[in-house]
């Protein structure tokens, strides 16, 4: 079994596309997936980025905060469930209600209602900071969110559209696990010329 480390923030495009790939690569290379949370909002939050995308920061410091709420008082194996049930709505489904998109996924993976509130609390915006931290210490301050450790090896991404399925899936995480695993590997990039492609 490989063991793999997964930061998202859930309010990623870019992160939800590598954690379907992931999902789709775990049963044939027995992945055992620990899923942590990043946040954009902390990301950023010293950065000058455009007043357009730092509108939306705050939202997705309320879906960071849930999920990390979640994992605390529910343990891990609750965390990738919430994942898929906001990501679905807030990806494919292309969605912004953050209220309804909160309530629905809580009520989908079975949790109390009133977690709800923890999208609005920073109670738990240490253990949230410090998980960021950790994905981003492996990897620099220069990237972002997905970050992936393959039994300790850290890199950012990869970022693709959209999530190969089958045997592409495969050749890819190879591919990339075998690239990130020489130590002299830094960077490997080109423009993108697409959006995600929620499939």
């Amino acid at each position: 079994m490989t063991d793999v480390d997964f930061w998202f923030d859930p309010s990623c495009p870019w992160a939800w596309m590598t954690s379907r790939w992931v999902d789709e690569v775990a049963p044939h290379r027995d992945l055992n997936v620990t899923w942590h949370i990043m946040s954009l909002y902390v990301l950023n939050e010293d950065k000058d980025v455009p007043e357009s995308y730092r509108a939306i920061l705050p939202r997705t410091l309320r879906y960071a905060r849930l999920v990390t709420a979640v994992g605390e008082l529910e343990g891990q194996a609750a965390v990738k469930p919430l994942y898929d049930a906001l990501g679905t709505r807030i990806h494919p489904g292309g969605r912004k209600d953050v209220e309804a998109i909160v309530a629905e996924a809580l009520a989908e993976v079975g949790l109390p209602e009133d977690y709800a509130r923890y999208a609005d609390s920073d109670e738990f915006d240490a253990q949230l900071r410090a998980s960021h931290a950790d994905g981003i210490d492996r990897v620099g301050q220069e990237v972002g969110t997905p970050v992936i450790a393959v039994d300790g090896t850290a890199f950012f991404g990869p970022v693709i559209s959209p999530a190969p399925r089958g045997e592409q899936a495969l050749t890819l995480w190879d591919g990339i696990v075998a690239a990130a695993s020489y130590d002299g590997f830094f960077e490997l990039k080109r423009t993108r010329t697409r959006d995600p492609i929620f499939d």
